[in-house]
Formats: C-alpha cells, structure tokens, sequence
C-alpha cells in the first residue's frame, strides 16, 4: 500500500496483514532496506558498477534497467560497498544546463567556488578551476572521485558533453573522476547518437538489469512475505504467482502492486488464498488503463484484419468498395415524415 494519509483502502490493507499471518503489509513501494532482494542479475549488475568504481579508472559506468526494475535498489547497494577512500556525490535531478550542472558538481563534494563579481555572473571555468584542484588534492592523497547521476536519460547532449569533459581531468596515471549513470533504456539509445560517439567511447562497464524470470518473481514473493513476518500457509497458489509474473512482466514494482491489490482483494471476499480469478482482477484494476492503451496500439498495428475488415477492401477492377457497398442514407431519409 502506497503511505499516506489513512484512506479506507490503506485501513484495509493493514487489516488483511493478520488476516495472512503477516506483521505488517509486504508489497509497499516504499524503499525499505530490509526487503531487499537481490537477485543474480542485480549481483551482476553490482559486480560491474563495483568493477567501474573500485578499479576502472575512470570514464563512464553506466547502468539501464525499465521504471521498476531495481537500479535505485543496486545503487543503494553500490552506496553502501564504496570503499572508505573514497567520495561520492549522488545526483538524483539531473534537468540541468551544463552551468547548472557544474555547480551542483561542486556542491556536491563541497568545493569552494569564489562569488560572481559584482553585476557578473560565474562561467564554466570559474567552476572548473576549483574543481580540478580539489581532485589533484584529493589523488594526492589517495582519495578517489565518484559521480553518480540517477535518472540519466533526462541528461541533454550538452551536459553530456561537459560531463565528457569532466572525465579528461587527469594525471600522468589515471582519470581523477569515475562516473556513473543510471538510468531507463533511452539511455542506451541516447549514447548511439553519433554528435554523443565521443561520450559512449569513454563507457568502461555497462549493464542492462533485465527484468525477474518467473522463478526469480516466486523468490521475490516468498523473500518478501517471509520478510513481512509470514506464519501461515503461502497465500498465493502457484497459477496465481504465474500470472503476478505475466501481468506485471517480471518488474518488481509491479509486482508490489499487483500482489497487494491481489490480498486486499482476497481479504475483501474472505477467502484464505490467491488464486488466478483474483490476480487477473487486481492486474486488470492496476493495470487497467495500460492494458487498454497495449491492445488499442496492437489492433492500430495490425490494421483492418484486427477488426476483422479485412474482407471489405476494394477489390481491384470490382469497382465495389467499401463505400459503395455500406453507403449511407440521407439524414433526411431517416426522419418519419420523410416516408
């Protein structure tokens, strides 16, 4: 259940956690640590952001993953693994100009940038400056830079551009500033532009977190569940957690949503398990207008044979189409005093 203020399905949603044996709801969206669940290919995903920032050397790490996947989840992971040698700025709205970006930059690891003269305005250089003296300083002394930017894909050309040149701040040894960005599949689309070869040629590990298979999404449920205090029989029958699996295609946000839906509907018509009927309702109540929208954007692709028009094509040389053989009357014609 999403927080909030106490609305009558938040109510419910707490009472159908005794119900099933549970101290508390466990398909929340909220972030909570001690849900997570990692699995083999979240492992792999932090396996390469770990490769990118411990030993990369710098350049480009990036991580793509759908809305709901799991990257905030890896990067948390990532947070917590990041050796004690080392900075880190996190940057989670990254609309920015390239200006606005440098300055957020230096903000981040607190670097002092002297004040704009009196009626100017600070330049590029006047962050730039600042900033590369604060990472010989901290290379100096062993320290290592991390720039890790969430939501990348909203990142204009241009301030991947200036972020690209960031990454020429070096020694005679190695790159004084990793970066790491995260982000939806657009990303990946973005860095094949050929005015953005420059940046995607500086990317040293990348992944894409795919979404769970089917087995994953039944450790998913069963990790949560057990999580969220379970003393009772698993709620949900094995059809039930295939079809949690196909509604919410593997993406475990979705899965929250459609799980909780799913037991709050079971609860509502006393029943002690989940079945498919139930699931197939919740999806249906969750995922509604995305399912209308899918099936609409399919029959427009597969066009008048989807409606089964297909037959009412004109025919070449019949001069018999469809016009002429459902022709309409005149409005007129229709009215009762017309006959």
């Amino acid at each position: 259940c999403v927080p909030g203020a106490l609305s009558p399905t938040v109510i419910l949603c707490g009472m159908y956690a005794a119900t099933f044996g549970l101290a508390q709801e466990p398909f929340s969206i909220a972030p909570d640590p001690r849900y997570l669940f990692m699995s083999e290919r979240h492992r792999e995903a932090l396996a390469h952001l770990l490769y990118g920032v411990k030993g990369g050397g710098g350049g480009f790490v990036l991580l793509t993953g759908e809305i709901g996947a799991g990257k905030t989840t890896v990067c948390r992971c990532l947070l917590e693994q990041v050796p004690k040698r080392c900075n880190v700025a996190y940057i989670f709205n990254p609309k920015l100009t390239a200006l606005e970006l440098l300055k957020t930059v230096c903000e981040e690891f607190h670097v002092s940038v002297q004040p704009a003269p009196a009626g100017g305005a600070l330049t590029a250089k006047d962050y730039l400056d600042p900033f590369n003296k604060f990472l010989l300083e901290t290379h100096a002394v062993g320290l290592n830079n991390v720039l890790i930017i969430d939501e990348a894909q909203n990142l204009a050309a241009d301030v991947l551009e200036q972020l690209r040149l960031l990454t020429n701040l070096e020694t005679n040894e190695r790159k004084l500033l990793q970066i790491v960005l995260i982000g939806q599949p657009e990303l990946r689309s973005m860095l094949r532009r050929p005015e953005l070869e420059q940046v995607a040629q500086r990317v040293i590990a990348r992944y894409h977190l795919d979404a769970l298979s089917e087995e994953e999404t039944n450790q998913y449920l069963r990790h949560r569940l057990a999580i969220a205090g379970l003393t009772s029989a698993m709620p949900f029958s094995q059809h039930a957690m295939q079809s949690i699996h196909q509604a919410a295609r593997g993406v475990p946000r979705r899965i929250n949503l459609v799980a909780d839906r799913a037991l709050l509907g079971a609860y509502a018509e006393s029943v002690p398990l989940v079945d498919k009927r139930i699931v197939d309702k919740a999806a249906a109540e969750v995922f509604g207008a995305e399912r209308r929208a899918d099936r609409i954007e399919e029959l427009r692709r597969l066009g008048p044979w989807a409606l089964g028009l297909g037959g009412l094509r004109r025919r070449r040389g019949s001069g018999l189409g469809f016009r002429r053989r459902f022709a309409l009357r005149p409005v007129d014609s229709l009215r009762p005093d017309a006959h």
